[in-house]
């Protein structure tokens, strides 16, 4: 079973972008809570927001996956940072809330040279701050690249920041495809060893999204850059057969490929014959 789509914009509202995603053949979609290369953020509307809720009810979609802000680092050097991301994960949540059941997923952050372990306490210890056990909402950490001093570049990074927060059953991770074979992990000739190790190190369980996106680079780059399906280093066959794993079955799967909404649903469109050829059931 999978549910697919991609990044959309806000600015026609929510439910319009829950009407979109139909169009193009989707069952799922994320978009940026606030500006991604700042702080701006736009107030809901709540009539907008209950027609997203009943549509999405009514079309059988798969969780939604909203995105924070790049600026958003909770383990910066600087106070007035972390204060700032504090402040945004905080109202991103109260945000979230108006949507239960859906995921909330950011990059953990960069220690900016404080060290490892200082980083990871300091992630810990603002989501200890937002985290309640009554909310309805799941906080995803990304894998990443390891570019500079960014934490999240190996798995046993993301399970040290899960170990140290309290409410456990509200935090998970979103394995994007990119930042792992960037970060040196093998999904081409290895993905049942890559996945095992997730499993060992976090559990599948905790696995709640992917990001779908081929990388640009070599293996083990530490760069971050995205490609299109097919056009990139993982290559077209490796992406088919991540998108059918079995251990990925009923995780939503985002794009965040360099397109435009016509190569998105194309996109959108190539995975969803995967499924077809293979005989597995979509959302």
């Amino acid at each position: 079973m999978i549910c697919i789509g991609c990044h959309l914009s806000t600015a026609e509202g929510y439910a319009a972008m829950g009407r979109t995603m139909k169009r193009m053949g989707g069952s799922t979609f994320a978009w940026f809570t606030r500006n991604p290369r700042g702080g701006f953020t736009r107030q809901e509307d709540p009539q907008d927001l209950e027609e997203l809720r009943s549509f999405l009810a009514e079309e059988g979609f798969g969780p939604l996956v909203a995105h924070a802000s790049y600026t958003m680092n909770l383990c910066s050097s600087s106070p007035k940072t972390r204060a700032n991301g504090l402040d945004m994960l905080k109202k991103d949540m109260e945000k979230m809330e108006k949507l239960p059941d859906n995921l909330y997923n950011f990059h953990p952050g960069a220690h900016t040279g404080q060290g490892l372990e200082t980083g990871i306490a300091m992630i810990a210890q603002a989501l200890n701050q937002v985290l309640r056990p009554d909310m309805h909402t799941t906080v995803l950490l990304e894998t990443m690249a390891g570019k500079g001093t960014e934490i999240g570049g190996c798995f046993e990074e993301l399970r040290a920041i899960m170990d140290r927060v309290h409410c456990g059953d509200r935090i998970g991770v979103c394995l994007d495809t990119c930042h792992v074979w960037d970060a040196g992990y093998d999904l081409v000739n290895d993905l049942d060893g890559v996945l095992q190790h997730f499993d060992r190190v976090i559990g599948l369980e905790r696995l709640k999204a992917v990001h779908f996106n081929d990388s640009r680079n070599d293996r083990g780059s530490r760069k971050d850059r995205h490609e299109k399906l097919g056009r990139g280093k993982i290559g077209m066959e490796a992406m088919k057969r991540i998108a059918l794993h079995p251990a990925l079955a009923g995780r939503p799967l985002i794009l965040e490929t360099p397109n435009d909404e016509e190569g998105y649903t194309g996109e959108i469109h190539t995975v969803l014959g995967w499924m077809e050829e293979s005989g597995k059931p979509v959302f």
